[in-house]
């Protein structure tokens, strides 16, 4: 449930973090991406550790309302959902269709 909930957060985090102050992007990475404990984070910006604890628990909060309302993270996934069909499709009815595989090719680029 952990590495899930990190991953979420990450992922979160790639959409949305433009939208964050720059405090907020600072304590999420290094405590999601980077691994740092509540402790360094705080040793790191001379805050307390509730301080850090608090702040990444509203901002978590604040990357769901983002995607609660923007819906940018399911779309990515809905999307590569589709597409791997799409292709699944092409490639089983259209095996010789080299320009279906170009396009497929060219969306699966963008989506990277």
């Amino acid at each position: 449930m952990e590495l899930e909930k990190t991953n979420r957060m990450n992922a979160l985090f790639e959409f949305y973090s433009t939208l964050l102050t720059e405090k907020q992007m600072n304590y999420m990475e290094l405590y999601y991406a980077d691994d740092f404990s509540l402790g360094e984070i705080a040793e790191e910006f001379q805050v307390s550790r509730q301080a850090v604890y608090d702040n990444i628990k509203r901002t978590e909060k604040i990357l769901e309302n983002y995607e609660h309302k923007l819906h940018m993270f399911s779309d990515y996934i809905v999307r590569g959902e589709l597409l791997d069909q799409l292709n699944k499709h092409i490639t089983t009815h259209y095996p010789k269709d080299e320009t279906a595989a170009k396009l497929i090719q060219e969306i699966q680029k963008i989506e990277e």
